[in-house]
């Protein structure tokens, strides 16, 4: 997939939660075409301490208005920076990058989209994507409260939701992998993307259960074109560059210790 160095236009910044900014991107051309799961990496202006781009998975794609949406955790100089884009600031980007979530190839597939954190921003618009080919997802969000769970309302525009929180004060008490839904219904496929090891215990999930499993992994990525060597991950065909030859993977190509 062709890659485009672009400025786009900062459309709109908004508080999402104490943690995580909001952040929607315009062009006056036609955005580029986006897959589920593929990444931008942002360069941050007037912030001297930050040499390298920053990687931001993509979280929504509005064809309608023009947008790219980015689920944004300021938690570093880089991204704090981010944070205080105000509406008509620029930001250099870098997109689409990286292989993204392998797509519904029926109607018949039952996919379970498992997120975490941060991690739920790719989810969003595979099931967006997955909704306009006429395929409904289910989302297992997970959060530590109630008040961490992010941009709910949104996802449940898309597909069913179920929910678990580590102190029960929405949804199902514990971990997304406790959920009732995973004993009470088969899925074909799980996608999932958030803290390493909720990712993990999914996999152990999947594999126990037979049900083929991708997972979007975080590791640093600088470059975003698998130059630099710093995302590497080992893999049954040897060392891969997360950026280029991810960041999705299938669980049987990763070499996780259980």
């Amino acid at each position: 997939m062709k890659k485009f160095l672009i400025d786009l236009r900062v459309k709109s910044v908004e508080q999402i939660h104490e943690r995580y900014v909001l952040i929607r991107l315009t062009d006056e051309k036609p955005l580029p075409e986006m897959q589920p799961g593929q990444f931008v990496e942002i360069r941050v202006d007037g912030s001297p301490q930050t040499f390298l781009r920053r990687p931001i998975s993509i979280n929504f794609v509005d064809r309608e208005q023009n947008e790219l949406w980015l689920l944004v955790a300021a938690v570093g100089e880089g991204t704090r920076r981010l944070a205080r884009l105000e509406p008509g600031d620029l930001l250099n980007c870098l997109l689409p990058l990286g292989r993204g979530f392998t797509m519904p190839l029926s109607a018949d597939e039952r996919l379970l989209l498992v997120g975490g954190g941060v991690g739920v921003a790719p989810l969003l618009y595979m099931g967006a994507e997955m909704r306009r080919m006429g395929v409904e997802p289910t989302f297992l969000l997970g959060a530590r409260s109630a008040r961490d769970l992010l941009m709910l309302d949104i996802f449940r525009r898309y597909g069913r939701v179920c929910v678990t929180t580590e102190d029960g004060t929405e949804g199902e008490r514990g971990f997304v992998t406790s959920h009732s839904v995973l004993g009470q219904e088969h899925f074909t496929r799980i996608a999932s993307c958030g803290p390493t090891p909720m990712m993990k215990a999914v996999a152990r999930y999947a594999r126990k259960a037979g049900v083929d499993c991708e997972v979007s992994l975080e590791n640093l990525m600088a470059c975003g074109l698998g130059a630099c060597l710093c995302c590497v991950e080992k893999t049954i065909e040897g060392n891969l560059c997360v950026c280029k030859d991810g960041p999705v993977f299938n669980i049987q190509k990763l070499l996780w210790q259980d």
